[in-house]
């Protein structure tokens, strides 16, 4: 599927420190993970760094080492 346009509101939406964040919707009909580790991934995608660890998917705290 193509993605020609993205809405706000459905696809994405801007948080707090203006920046743009995709919803779980956009990332299903895009169809694949990035493996970037989005904020709202519906893929189940853990991103590990030097000392943090994203808990679950569902969940936006950060758990330090």
């Amino acid at each position: 599927m193509s993605i020609d346009k993205i809405r706000e509101g459905i696809d994405f939406y801007f948080n707090d420190k203006g920046l743009m964040v995709f919803t779980k919707e956009y990332h299903l009909k895009r169809g694949y993970c990035c493996k970037s580790g989005c904020l709202n991934c519906p893929y189940g995608f853990i991103k590990e760094n030097k000392n943090f660890k994203l808990e679950k998917k569902n969940e936006t705290k950060l758990k330090k080492y």
